[in-house]
């Protein structure tokens, strides 16, 4: 996946429609808390083997609702000025000087 690339088209939607004036950082961390919801809302009363053992309907829905707080994520970033995958590495290395490999 090119996020850059993903990060320009969803720019591209926006701009078509005319939606850049509401699609402010503040406006985009809602939007993505509300598709957040509707994720956890797939697993709701669900047992941790059910949520393993999800029918193809379900998975379907499943990456929709991941794809819709994906692609918040990354507007949010695109506004912010936030270098997606410079943060992940950046992370992904405090993380493990956070919690080490067991000896």
């Amino acid at each position: 996946m090119d996020v850059q690339d993903l990060q320009r088209r969803l720019r591209a939607f926006a701009e078509a429609r005319h939606w850049q004036p509401y699609l402010t950082p503040k406006n985009l961390a809602m939007a993505l808390v509300v598709e957040a919801a509707e994720l956890v809302e797939i697993f709701q009363w669900k047992t941790a083997e059910e949520s393993l053992a999800l029918d193809e309907p379900t998975r379907e829905h499943l990456g929709e609702e991941i794809a819709d707080v994906l692609m918040y994520l990354l507007q949010i970033a695109d506004r912010s000025g936030v270098d997606v995958a410079d943060a992940v590495e950046r992370k992904l290395l405090k993380n493990a000087v956070k919690y080490p490999e067991p000896a």
